[in-house]
């Protein structure tokens, strides 16, 4: 009897373990190495390293923009590495915005290992690095957050004073995307949340939420339940095109309602 609750309680660790190990490899996927730089399409800017709170090293790239009103705190997706965003940085620089892109633990040239709770670390990291090393105001730092870099940007926004939001192709929560993903998975393993559905109740700082019509990652709708829960100010934008190349697919719907969103603060 004993030797069968013993049998039962190691299945059990093996069980849970092998999900854990599931869900982090369906959630993470770092690159190290770094293909192009922001030098490649025409643009200056600095490669910098600072420190989170737990002694992880990080790295950023700044790329100024001349006259800029804003420095935006970019957050980029869970694959890849800031390398892989140049067409992204550039379109956003040339909206007159210092950008500021850092890699999550375990991407590109920063150290660690990617987790849920490091990447809030690695935030707040990198908003304390523009404050305190590059004198920036928290009323000229705009948030931007890219599919699952929207629910740390989200997350940052709840804790930290910020000009403004901007999320683009963000889903609601991680159980819902594995709803999604995964119709079989059973959500009570799941530990990680991400939960932007919840936090974003409480941002009443303006908020532009960027969603492809046709993602073919992360439903439409995750946005308009995101745009639903969140208060006023609030602005949508919708585009066409797949999950990863929507804002190319969609420029100048992209572009325009940036701008746009920009002028209204």
């Amino acid at each position: 009897m004993v030797k069968n609750v013993i049998y039962i309680i190691v299945a059990a660790v093996f069980v849970v373990a092998y999900f854990r190990y599931f869900e982090h490899k369906s959630l993470y996927f770092p690159m190290k190495e770094i293909e192009f730089m922001p030098s490649d399409v025409g643009l200056s800017y600095e490669d910098v390293y600072f420190n989170t709170d737990d002694g992880v090293r990080l790295n950023a790239w700044l790329v100024p923009a001349e006259d800029s009103r804003f420095t935006l705190l970019f957050c980029h997706g869970n694959g890849g590495n800031i390398s892989h965003r140049i067409d992204k940085i550039e379109i956003l620089n040339k909206l007159g915005l210092d950008i500021f892109i850092f890699d999550y633990r375990g991407y590109g040239k920063s150290e660690g290992r990617p987790s849920e709770k490091g990447f809030y670390r690695d935030m707040e990291a990198a908003y304390n690095y523009l404050i305190s090393e590059k004198n920036v105001s928290p009323e000229r730092m705009i948030l931007y957050g890219e599919s699952l870099g929207g629910a740390v940007a989200i997350d940052l926004a709840a804790k930290k004073t910020a000009k403004a939001l901007i999320t683009e192709s963000t889903f609601s929560c991680t159980k819902d995307m594995v709803r999604v993903l995964f119709p079989v998975f059973p959500t009570f393993l799941i530990s990680s949340n991400f939960d932007s559905a919840t936090k974003i109740k409480k941002l009443t700082i303006p908020k532009l939420i960027i969603h492809s019509k046709n993602d073919d990652i992360v439903p439409f709708e995750h946005s308009l339940k995101l745009l639903k829960l969140s208060p006023e100010p609030k602005k949508h934008v919708v585009l066409m095109g797949n999950h990863n190349s929507a804002f190319l697919d969609s420029r100048d719907t992209y572009v325009s309602g940036i701008r746009e969103f920009l002028r209204g603060l």
